[in-house]
């Protein structure tokens, strides 16, 4: 049974009932589920992480640019709510990225994922330190890059997702990225319910990162004006900037981002303007600038329609899925028109 905290003074329980499901992630990663929190700056800390990998999953801490020591705290803090295995994510573009580094050996950190970057002077020290390395790829040549590292697994990343993103959508990429290696692929981009579950391993994943779904557990930090803006969010609501730049972003559509996206489409504005404005955005969209901060999430946030627990986010997924897994494809078609593919 888990007791979850949606306000200071307020709890709710929620008893799971999705039976566990073998696979060559949840051995890897030693979890019940082969569910990953996506790691999301800002956003995901030791509270979240922790309800995740409580609830059978992994939790990931996004150490972002966050000081050292903050990210020592909310791996510290995550080990005193749950005994299961916890992750921590790095963005490896960060300047304080080898003391991070350092500091996920020496704490032994159970998985880390990386991004932005190329883990190969880490990889070994990690693994020596016994924790899983799962680089997050975007493009098939990036994954046989990572395998030959000595990666234990990888996430294949499509441009549905949330937050910084590459080009190639979910329904071509993880085939892809499966086709070229060996090693465990985990789906991530569009993944917001069993269907998303089920499509992943059509396409060839062994298991999914969720990142979107998670903005609205009642772990989650954000400020409320987020969650709701996530909650009412529809299919046509994101919008990419950053492309002009190389580095582009998904996020919910607001007076930032379309002030930002009229910067980068030809205006008189300066690279140093334009960073200027991008400076702290996430941060002010955290707690609850919902018109000039950044507002990531993925096109899935049209799925999200509630909060709950992360416990119960997780049972959902696997239970959808594992409707869906019992059926054949006609059924699965006869469901479909009849809009009912939640019932069993």
């Amino acid at each position: 049974m888990f007791t979850i905290g949606k306000k200071m003074d307020q709890t709710q329980t929620f008893e799971p009932t999705a039976a566990p499901l073998d696979t060559r992630v949840t051995r890897l990663l030693g979890i019940k589920y082969p569910i990953i929190q996506g790691a999301m700056a800002w956003i995901a800390d030791g509270k979240l992480a922790a309800a995740v990998s409580e609830a059978g999953g992994l939790g990931i801490i996004a150490c972002g640019s966050a000081p050292t020591e903050w990210v020592r705290e909310q791996i510290e803090l995550a080990r005193s709510l749950t005994k299961n295995p916890i992750g921590a994510n790095i963005m490896l573009m960060n300047p304080n990225t080898p003391e991070l580094a350092q500091l996920l050996a020496d704490m032994k950190v159970d998985v880390i994922t990386t991004g932005a970057g190329s883990p190969s002077p880490y990889i070994q020290m990690w693994k020596e330190a016994g924790c899983k390395v799962v680089p997050v790829v975007a493009s098939a040549a990036l994954a046989k890059r990572m395998e030959r590292l000595g990666a234990d697994a990888v996430v294949a990343e499509g441009c549905e997702a949330g937050g910084h993103i590459g080009e190639l959508t979910t329904m071509a990429l993880t085939p892809s990225v499966c086709d070229a290696v060996s090693i465990p692929v985990i789906t991530a981009g569009g993944v917001a319910d069993g269907r998303g579950l089920v499509a992943a391993f059509a396409l060839g994943g062994e298991g999914v990162q969720v990142g979107t779904r998670f903005l609205t557990a009642f772990e989650c930090g954000i400020h409320d004006a987020y969650k709701q803006k996530v909650i009412g969010a529809k299919d046509s609501d994101t919008i990419v900037t950053g492309r002009p730049s190389g580095h582009p972003v998904r996020q919910l559509k607001n007076r930032f981002a379309r002030d930002v996206r009229k910067m980068e489409g030809g205006s008189d504005a300066s690279v140093d303007e334009i960073e200027q404005m991008l400076a702290g955005s996430l941060h002010r969209a955290v707690t609850g600038d919902v018109e000039m901060g950044s507002l990531m999430s993925g096109q899935v946030a049209c799925l999200v329609h509630d909060e709950k627990p992360a416990a119960q986010i997780v049972d959902d997924l696997m239970n959808e899925a594992y409707t869906w897994c019992g059926k054949n494809l006609t059924d699965m078609a006869a469901k479909n028109a009849e809009r009912a593919w939640k019932e069993a």
